[in-house]
């Protein structure tokens, strides 16, 4: 959540093909939609929502009005990417956990490595956080947008549970997990948990891992296929249930420092509020019930 523009787009390859352009023209309108939204916070946090007319976003965004609105119905709309950003980051960050991690661990090390004021983020975007989140509870209309985007967050959480939790049924990660260790507890391990706000790879990868699912599993005999082709199932009920659990006490803890003056570090920052959140579901059974 700076007001840096986002880094040079790469040109596009000397092959041409029609990926490579159609990937460019994705990254290009990500670009876009990311720097309306810095704009949109911008003024939002100047003028204050009902002050700032779509027209005004776009002007400081410098595009047409009828450009903004190929993007966003809306001017509250408009900071959606900002608010999926730390939410996509957080999901990332539990997918790329260390695989000898339990569930609950992974969960715990990203939130460490993404509500960190220096590792996430820095203190400077986190009262970028603090100002939008403010603002959404003032708002029913922004409200509804951080609503969704904490939905949709839930999602790819549990998309990325699926991930680990195939990969260690197939013995990619070569680590079982310890006898004792499958509650949502925590452990004597430094771990870390999760985010608010990043990129759309979580649903790109979680796609990518489905298409070579399909691809590999030609064969009954193909021991890559049968791996792969468990990226193909849904997650399950306990799975959602934790995402969902999970995504609670990280939103409630970024919400309730939003609505005081705590500094984003130290134990009232929001990293320190999601792990006690955690805490208090530490009992709850992880593996499947019969």
């Amino acid at each position: 959540m700076t007001s840096s523009t986002p880094a040079p787009l790469p040109t596009p390859s000397s092959s041409g093909t029609p990926s490579a352009q159609a990937s460019l023209t994705e990254r290009r309108k990500a670009a876009t939609r990311m720097e309306i939204a810095r704009a949109a916070a911008g003024l939002f946090a100047a003028r204050g929502l009902k002050a700032t007319r779509a027209e005004d976003i776009a002007q400081a965004a410098g595009i047409a009005p009828r450009t903004f609105y190929r993007y966003f119905a809306s001017k509250e709309e408009a900071v959606a990417p900002l608010y999926a950003a730390g939410a996509q980051r957080w999901a990332e960050a539990v997918r790329e956990a260390p695989p000898e991690l339990t569930p609950p661990e992974a969960l715990e090390h990203a939130v460490r490595q993404t509500l960190t004021p220096g590792v996430g983020i820095s203190s400077a975007s986190w009262e970028w956080v603090r100002t939008l989140i403010r603002l959404a509870s003032a708002s029913p209309a922004l409200a509804k947008v951080w609503a969704e985007v904490c939905h949709a967050s839930e999602g790819a959480l549990g998309e990325v549970l699926r991930e680990r939790a195939a990969r260690t049924a197939a013995g990619l990660d070569n680590v079982a997990e310890p006898p004792g260790s499958a509650t949502l507890s925590g452990s004597d391990k430094s771990a870390g948990f999760a985010g608010f706000a990043g990129s759309a790879g979580s649903a790109a990868s979680a796609g990518s891992a489905a298409s070579a699912g399909s691809a590999g599993s030609a064969g009954p005999d193909s021991s890559a296929g049968s791996a792969d082709s468990t990226h193909l199932a849904e997650p399950t009920p306990r799975q959602r249930f934790v995402a969902a659990v999970a995504g609670a006490a990280v939103r409630v803890a970024v919400e309730s420092w939003s609505t005081t003056d705590s500094p984003p570090h130290g134990p009232g920052g929001p990293a320190e509020l999601a792990l006690r959140n955690l805490e208090a579901v530490r009992g709850m059974e992880w593996r499947e019930t019969a």
